[in-house]
């Protein structure tokens, strides 16, 4: 859970960018390769 405002603001900024490339993988049309991609790097992120 975020405690300050930076990790609310840096949490915010990692959901946009994963908007924005889900949006050019569409365009593209790689969007489920891109959307594993991005759940592979959520995941590692967890950990």
């Amino acid at each position: 859970m975020p405690t300050n405002e930076k990790e609310i603001n840096n949490a915010l900024f990692d959901q946009l960018s994963i908007v924005e490339r889900q949006d050019k993988a569409q365009k593209r049309g790689d969007y489920e390769e891109e959307s594993e991609a991005i759940k592979r790097e959520i995941n590692r992120k967890l950990y």
